[in-house]
């Protein structure tokens, strides 16, 4: 999701998780694999796999847990695009609630998934690369206001 330079991050067509009504949805990134990759993660972190929820809407994600010696890690799984993120407890709506993730959320690589850590989540939108976005999704964004990468990334947004 992000190019070359380090400094900004781009979202990409779909990972806001809306399109056109006339537009096929992006493929997506099924409950299935994700909870295979997750019980992988749980392996690599010695702990157990808690909570798996699919998503439902208007929820753009998955949402899973693993309680290990560090206590409960709660991950967010996005239903159109590989991508994880580590957040600090159960909510419908997610603002500042990114984490790092942690180490062994290396796993998840391995099965697809790009890991995002929390700088990356909590970068101003204002300063990431959007010229992928639809104008559905702009249309969303103006609606809804959201002020991350990670807000518009892991949404609620109906």
């Amino acid at each position: 999701m992000d190019d070359s330079r380090s400094d900004t991050f781009r979202l990409r067509r779909g990972s806001t998780g809306f399109h056109h009504l006339g537009a096929p949805p992006a493929p997506g990134t099924g409950p299935r694999a994700c909870r295979t990759a997750w019980y992988a993660a749980a392996r690599a972190a010695h702990g157990q796999v808690g909570d798996f929820a699919e998503r439902r809407y208007p929820r753009n994600f998955h949402t899973a847990t693993i309680d290990d010696r560090g206590g409960t890690h709660f991950a967010l799984f996005h239903a159109s695009c590989p991508l994880v993120a580590f957040v600090s407890g159960q909510h419908h709506w997610y603002t500042d609630e990114f984490r790092d993730p942690p180490a062994w959320a290396a796993t998840l690589d391995a099965h697809g998934y790009t890991v995002l850590n929390a700088s990356q989540l909590l970068s101003p939108l204002s300063e990431s690369d959007t010229s992928d976005l639809s104008a559905d999704e702009w249309q969303q964004i103006r609606y809804w206001k959201p002020e991350t990468v990670g807000a518009v990334l892991f949404n609620s947004w109906d």
